[in-house]
């Protein structure tokens, strides 16, 4: 199986996004053939729309990317599974670098104890409390990382699509040259 055929498996489909209750009242305008056609440009700004979402945005990732690769004629499945860049596992890693980032472009770093301010009276504080008092470093660098990471990740898919295409044309020429071919 090539990773086309597993990319498929893993995207949803057109079927699986329009029974979604979040995305339903987008039927009309899920009907553009660009939504769902592999193409560059299409997977390229799909998966970017995906993944700055999935960074920026803690909830409703999918709903949101999906609404703007309608917007901007995107790959749909594309750009609702790279939202995923961002699940249980990659959270906390992904929001403490945005962090260190967003402290460093600022230059501004809370310390803990303003986060601990935010706590309630028990001790116990929530990570949402938690998020929230880590302020504009934090803000700052969620957009530098959701920004950056998007178009780096639109520039790459576009240039290994082009060196995969060429490549595979020079294939071709090369073998027509050998078997007498024009």
């Amino acid at each position: 199986m090539n990773w086309r055929e597993r990319l498929r498996q893993i995207l949803p489909t057109r079927q699986q996004i329009l029974a979604n209750r979040w995305l339903r009242w987008l039927a009309p305008w899920l009907d553009h053939p660009a939504l769902w056609h592999w193409s560059r440009r299409g997977v390229a700004l799909g998966v970017a729309i995906g993944i700055f979402f999935g960074l920026l945005i803690p909830i409703a990732q999918i709903p949101i990317s999906a609404v703007a690769a309608v917007l901007l004629r995107a790959n749909l499945p594309a750009a609702a599974a790279s939202t995923l860049v961002t699940n249980p596992v990659t959270f906390a890693p992904v929001y403490i670098a945005a962090y260190h980032l967003g402290a460093w472009i600022t230059g501004e770093e809370v310390a803990a104890k303003t986060l601990a301010r935010a706590a309630p009276p028990t001790g116990d504080i929530s990570l949402w409390a938690r998020i929230i008092g880590l302020g504009r470093p934090l803000l700052v660098g969620l957009v530098a990382l959701a920004i950056s990471t998007g178009l780096i990740t639109y520039l790459l898919i576009n240039l290994i699509w082009i060196w995969r295409v060429r490549s595979r044309r020079r294939q071709r020429i090369a073998s027509r040259r050998r078997h007498g071919g024009n």
